[in-house]
């Protein structure tokens, strides 16, 4: 966007730009569908502009593909981009808790105590949305307490193209319930102060994800019409 764009119009593309965004991660916009502008500004009570630059921000990170004289529409799901993103988040978020562990403070074993409580309730009450979000500020917190704000934005662009694969792979029998003594694992892990052991504990945490996600990219495999 132009330094003299119209810091009215920014924020409204930041807020369209988010809203598709959530959408296409939690599949309520499946591969395929289109996104027509005329249709998203009237519904979001914006003008074309903040749309076409929120479409073309999702474009970058892989979430849409543009057309031109076609139009726009939500990118399929590619085992490419998956294992990309899995590949990715496995080497920074490692990372992350290796240098967190020495360092945690109390604020922030408390802080990431609280989620896992929260999470624990949300599974218990049968919210898979709710924890899927505290799954994602779980990881989020640990590695925004040694990451800058950039690095974050980067790694949560990065791994776009797998959410909407975790989504497909959380409701798996036992993997919510899996997921969350992973977590906590995680917590204790960082609360020891032992990086070699917070390391292992993410490391091993993202490797059941991989797993979970390379049986559900095989099902998509098996069902091609499911990616289009």
């Amino acid at each position: 966007m132009s330094a003299l764009a119209d810091p009215r119009e920014t924020s409204k593309a930041d807020r369209v730009y988010g809203h598709l965004r959530r959408r296409i991660r939690e599949l309520a916009l499946p591969p395929g569908a289109p996104l027509r502008k005329e249709e998203l500004a009237l519904e979001l009570g914006v003008s074309r502009a903040p749309v076409s630059e929120a479409i073309a921000r999702l474009a970058e990170e892989g979430l849409v593909e543009v057309f031109p004289q076609h139009g726009s529409f939500v990118a399929p799901i590619r085992a490419t981009d998956v294992r990309e993103a899995v590949f990715f988040r496995t080497a920074l978020e490692t990372e992350a808790l290796r240098r967190l562990a020495p360092i945690a403070t109390p604020d922030l074993i408390a802080s990431l105590d609280d989620n896992i409580e929260r999470q624990g309730q949300a599974l218990a009450a049968g919210d898979l949305p709710r924890f899927y979000d505290l799954d994602e500020a779980l990881h989020a917190r640990l590695f925004g307490a040694v990451a800058s704000a950039r690095l974050l934005r980067r790694l949560d662009g990065a791994r776009a193209p797998l959410d909407r694969m975790r989504r497909l792979a959380l409701p798996e029998p036992g993997r919510p319930e899996g997921t969350l003594a992973e977590h906590r694992r995680l917590v204790d892990a960082v609360r020891s102060g032992d990086a070699e052991f917070a390391a292992a504990a993410m490391r091993a945490h993202l490797a059941e994800v991989a797993r979970s996600v390379e049986r559900e990219l095989a099902k998509l495999e098996e069902a091609p019409s499911r990616r289009a």
